[in-house]
């Protein structure tokens, strides 16, 4: 298969791999046991869970965003490109 009718290269699909895997790490941060009707638990309210993980998962976010946005480099258009500019 030709690489050109590819919207994504191979560092796109890595970069999205690492962004979802950011997002499923801040997801687990999130996670824990919640409170009951008959027992309140203060651990709902932490640090961890109200503002780290929010913000991973934010920052998992964006690198997805940027990870599609990322231009592929094609390496044999570039060289391509020299050898018709020295002709």
């Amino acid at each position: 298969m030709d690489k050109r009718n590819f919207a994504f290269g191979k560092m796109n699909f890595i970069l999205l791999a690492i962004g979802v895997a950011i997002v499923v790490i801040g997801f687990i941060l999130m996670s824990g046991s919640g409170s009951t009707e008959t027992e309140f638990n203060p651990e709902i309210f932490s640090i961890r869970r109200i503002k780290v993980a929010p913000i991973v998962c934010l920052f998992g976010f964006l690198f997805i965003v940027y990870a599609i946005l990322h231009k592929p480099t094609d390496s044999n258009n570039a060289i391509e490109k020299v050898t018709l500019e020295d002709e």
